[in-house]
């Protein structure tokens, strides 16, 4: 019997971008529900810890090879794509495409082929064409790919998160590593940037509610926390948590732009152009959204806040926290 038709108690999953932050902790619920997972990743050996899940494996292989996603998707029930990158290594322009619009196409394709019946996929708030960063635009192109597959025979649902925290993210880490190593002073760019961050517990619920549940077949979900910051806030009650007197300089435009067009070409790329483009649309859930407080009713969970979950790991993290960024920086996946 189709899935469309029914909810079946145990699915098969096979994951894209599981071994990520947001994907270990969308497996670990998943297994808790009960789920079979299949972790594709290109290198098995560097997260064996994700065996300690008791009904999932762990595959190596290169998702972007059709005949390795052909032979990993059979016998799925469902497929969840979470694979993103932030920024572009080198300059061919062609790395988010590949990523974010290209991958989805050939998920889409296999899925169809191999008789999947159900598609989570990760997209972005404010993905958009008319978005004025390449993320963006690619981000759109990879969630209107699978929407239009969606139908008889593959169910579709997108998620859209702002920016997501929780132990591990690379966002609150980042900033904490950076003000450790600041010199007092932390220049700022797009300071007066809007978000309003969504707890990775949060957005793994989400996931798992939404994969059996027909009501959120053909949908996109807007997902956010229940508070709004502007980065500068965000920064700055980073610092009071870590005990840091640092004195924040927010940048105007023009040079939030000089440093992204400098840090581009820093080892990592902490900082882009692209990511300044993306800074000029605040990361927010609209008004007319279908929210309870910036989160879907649908799901049934009250976002948790960021004062109520960032202490528990930023505190925590101590003197590890000041090595962070350069490790994060220095690694290549």
């Amino acid at each position: 019997m189709s899935m469309i038709q029914t909810h079946r108690q145990k699915e098969n999953v096979c994951m894209l971008g599981g071994t990520g932050f947001v994907g270990r902790r969308i497996a670990a619920h998943l297994v808790e529900a009960g789920h079979r997972v299949r972790i594709l990743t290109r290198r098995r050996q560097r997260h064996r810890d994700l065996l300690v899940l008791p009904t999932a494996e762990l595959v190596e292989g290169d998702v972007h090879d059709p005949a390795f996603l052909r032979r990993q998707f059979q016998g799925m029930n469902a497929v969840i794509n979470l694979v993103g990158i932030l920024n572009e290594k080198g300059r061919s322009g062609r790395g988010f495409a590949r990523v974010h619009a290209d991958l989805p196409a050939k998920v889409v394709e296999v899925c169809l082929h191999t008789g999947v019946e159900r598609l989570l996929h990760m997209s972005a708030l404010n993905a958009s064409l008319k978005a004025p960063s390449h993320y963006l635009r690619t981000k759109a192109m990879g969630e209107n790919t699978v929407h239009r597959a969606s139908g008889e025979g593959l169910s579709v649902t997108s998620f859209r998160p702002s920016v997501i925290f929780g132990p591990h993210d690379s966002f609150t880490n980042r900033f904490a590593g950076l003000l450790r190593l600041s010199p007092g002073v932390f220049p700022l760019a797009c300071p007066q940037a809007r978000f309003q961050p969504v707890y990775v517990e949060d957005v793994a619920r989400a996931f798992t509610a939404a994969l059996s549940d027909h009501k959120t077949f053909g949908r996109r979900y807007d997902l956010c926390g229940p508070k709004v910051y502007t980065l500068r806030e965000l920064v700055a009650y980073i610092a009071r948590l870590l005990g840091l007197k640092t004195r924040i300089i927010g940048l105007g435009d023009f040079l939030s732009k000089c440093q992204a067009a400098v840090l581009e070409f820093a080892p990592g790329k902490p900082f882009s152009l692209d990511n300044y483009y993306s800074l000029q649309i605040d990361s927010v859930c609209g008004r007319d959204a279908q929210t309870a407080a910036g989160f879907p009713e649908i799901f049934g969970i009250e976002p948790s806040a960021l004062e109520q979950v960032a202490p528990g790991y930023l505190v925590s993290d101590g003197p590890r926290t000041r090595y962070s960024v350069l490790r994060a920086l220095a690694r290549r996946e």
